[in-house]
């Protein structure tokens, strides 16, 4: 079953903002797809989307996860 999670992010603006925030994901062994038009990431998995990972490698990109 697959899981899939949408986060809001802030600062977000343009293709290089949302490859930032892919590759820290991928760091952590998450594939997310970031829009940046819309200020999004979408987390699509197999298995358990753990929110504080998420937020983890969104921070450390550069970036805040809105609440």
């Amino acid at each position: 079953m697959k899981t899939k999670k949408i986060y809001e992010i802030e600062g977000m603006h343009c293709s290089s903002c949302a490859m930032l925030i892919e590759g820290e994901l991928e760091d952590r062994g998450i594939i997310g797809t970031c829009n940046f038009a819309k200020q999004i990431v979408t987390i699509e998995t197999e298995g358990e989307i753990h929110d504080d990972v998420v937020k983890q490698a969104v921070i450390a990109a550069g970036y805040r996860v809105r609440k």
